[in-house]
């Protein structure tokens, strides 16, 4: 029988976090060039988001906001500016480094899911613990089962993503990031493709893992509803911050 966390609320950060930066932009562009057009997709954003918060960010469409997660998450560099992870700069990472850091630190969740269609649910949900070292097969599959029961999913876990709704396919995403045990989270527009039943299932398995676990949680989102159950809300507007 499949079953869903309780509805939450964000819970703040205790005390001794409010000032402990997990994530910082300073004085960051993105500008993508072609031969004949320049468009800047970030301008001069700076930006703190401190350990455990749960933030969400909301603008128009191409106003910069899934460049913003692809900076945060490591995906991307700036064409200026300096970002900082746990008070590193991250200049300062190897390509190796970076990559473990994307792989332990980070559990990234998307609007369109990006599930392997071939793969089971159980299989999806363990691929990105293939690339830890150190992990048996048996550790990996305790972790991704784990993660599966968390979201309600211990039932389907031999389907595969095509015997899912929309809503169990996000929560099998939501699996695959939380198996990694990540200290941040990127979630872009994780509730867009849903109706709202699904949307609010979705949006309290977020807002409890946060509540449990003091997970940092950075959300893209067009919906208020959504982005007013987080901490704190950040608009962009034309790749600047305007709130």
């Amino acid at each position: 029988m499949e079953t869903t966390l309780p509805a939450a609320t964000a819970a703040p950060a205790p005390t001794s976090l409010k000032n402990d930066p997990m994530i910082r932009l300073v004085d960051i562009e993105k500008v993508y060039q072609t031969d004949t057009i320049e468009t800047v997709a970030l301008n001069r954003v700076n930006l703190t988001i401190n350990r455990g918060e749960f933030v969400s960010v909301m603008g128009p469409s191409g106003c910069g906001k899934s460049t913003l997660l692809s900076l945060m998450g490591l995906l991307d560099e700036p064409t200026h500016g300096r970002i900082e992870l746990a008070g590193r700069p991250v200049t300062s990472y190897s390509d190796r480094e970076l990559a473990r850091l994307r792989n332990h630190k980070i559990g990234f969740i998307f609007q369109s899911f990006h599930l392997i269609n071939d793969l089971s649910v159980l299989d999806n949900v363990e691929l990105p613990l293939l690339y830890r070292a150190g992990l048996s097969g048996k550790e990996r599959q305790q972790r991704a089962l784990a993660a599966l029961e968390r979201v309600g999913l211990s039932a389907r876990t031999r389907h595969f993503p095509s015997q899912l709704s929309g809503g169990q396919r996000q929560r099998v995403a939501i699996a695959r990031a939380l198996a990694g045990a990540p200290e941040i989270i990127l979630a872009d527009e994780p509730t867009g493709n849903l109706d709202s039943v699904m949307g609010e299932e979705i949006m309290d398995i977020l807002l409890g893992l946060h509540r449990q676990e003091g997970t940092t949680i950075v959300m893209v989102t067009h919906d208020e509803h959504m982005a007013h159950k987080t901490e704190r809300l950040i608009r962009f507007f034309d790749g600047s911050q305007v709130s």
